[in-house]
């Protein structure tokens, strides 16, 4: 494996590539965000696009919220424009405490939160044979999250929906994709981790039909055009700083963990669901780095940690197995522990982690894989 001489990224993420120099997209992407971007400029275009795209009597755009700090800070910023969002939730898989406090405490900000209770037998459904499919146990619920939105959209007429940051610009991608502030189906279908897997391959799993999965399917272009619906991405327009979002968040009632969350160093990394810990795992299990490594990277770029500590930080949080969120997701699909495991080994990369003469994956006394020494990050 490579990684990133800046941040602490491997070559083994999906879409990201590196320079002559060993340096990752995502950072050149920081640094172009803090020298080439006028972002008063971008900020003047996003308002005149707002000019542009109102037309319900009511609601300036819709946008789709978790109660996170980012969400959070989606909904200030627009209302610090002057602007009334209508605010789509979409049920997360297994809801925390913590959770649902700041999803009231978003709703407490002075908007209007249409809350989608999914059908629970259908979304089992889908969630135990996406993971069998995947390797990805949050697929259904990162689509829903895509799909209900933009149907809501539709369905109240209203043209603008505002998303967070932009994940080629903050993480890294193709470099035409930088300059592509919209998210539609075409987005969807190539960067929103679908894993070649379509809502259409799920009907007819356990009796599913397409009725069942009205929410799980992109509107149609006939229903786009009818309503001149337009995805556009926060992040674009407004410079993307998590631990910022996260400070302006804090001061309008949003609460984090009173500890790190599992798999990382971090207490307000995806506060609203065990099931996400586990997907930060099971991404660790496929590519050699998880949460931490997320963090970590970001905070070396935005100049909160160097990259020494950045190593240190993933060495000691990426790999453990989320103990808590492995319990409460099998205690929600019902997978048996035997079930689960197979399942998870059958995604593991075996050029990354070691295994005996049989093929079976060896682990550390606390279930961590073990990683061969050509793997390591130094």
């Amino acid at each position: 494996m490579k990684f990133c001489t800046k941040c602490v990224m491997p070559d083994t993420k999906p879409n990201l590539h590196f320079d002559r120099g060993g340096v990752c997209d995502a950072c050149r992407s920081q640094e172009n965000k803090n020298l080439d971007i006028d972002w008063g400029s971008r900020k003047a275009e996003f308002l005149e696009l707002v000019k542009k795209y109102k037309k319900h009597p009511i609601y300036d755009c819709v946008i789709g919220v978790s109660g996170g700090k980012d969400s959070t800070f989606q909904v200030l910023t627009m209302l610090n424009l002057g602007l009334n969002p209508l605010c789509v939730c979409f049920e997360p898989t297994i809801p925390t405490k913590v959770g649902r406090k700041n999803l009231k405490n978003l709703n407490n900000l002075g908007v209007d939160i249409i809350h989608i209770k999914r059908d629970p037998i259908v979304y089992k459904k889908l969630a135990k044979e996406a993971f069998k499919r995947t390797g990805d146990n949050e697929w259904q619920n990162h689509l829903g999250i895509f799909t209900c939105v933009p149907r809501i959209a539709v369905n109240f007429g209203i043209p603008l929906i505002i998303w967070g940051e932009s994940p080629q610009i903050e993480y890294g991608g193709p470099a035409t994709s930088k300059d592509n502030n919209i998210l539609d189906k075409n987005w969807l279908d190539r960067f929103g981790g679908l894993l070649g897997t379509s809502i259409e391959d799920m009907i007819g799993v356990d009796g599913l039909d397409k009725k069942d999965l009205y929410f799980y399917t992109y509107p149609s272009d006939e229903e786009l055009k009818r309503v001149n619906v337009t995805g556009l991405f926060l992040g674009y327009y407004f410079k993307w700083d998590y631990k910022e979002n996260l400070r302006i968040s804090q001061e309008n009632g949003f609460k984090c963990s009173d500890r790190p969350v599992e798999t990382t160093y971090e207490n307000f990394e995806n506060l609203d669901c065990y099931s996400n810990h586990l997907h930060d795992y099971l991404k660790y299990c496929k590519y050699g780095f998880g949460r931490a490594t997320d963090n970590a990277c970001i905070d070396i770029r935005l100049g909160y940690i160097s990259r020494d500590e950045g190593v240190r930080l993933v060495h000691k949080y990426d790999g453990k197995p989320p103990k808590k969120a492995i319990k409460k997701y099998l205690e929600y699909s019902g997978f048996s522990s035997d079930e689960f495991w197979q399942i998870v080994d059958s995604f593991t990369n075996k050029d990354i982690f070691k295994c005996d003469e049989n093929g079976k994956f060896l682990r550390d006394i606390d279930g961590s894989l073990i990683r061969k020494d050509d793997t390591i990050l130094k």
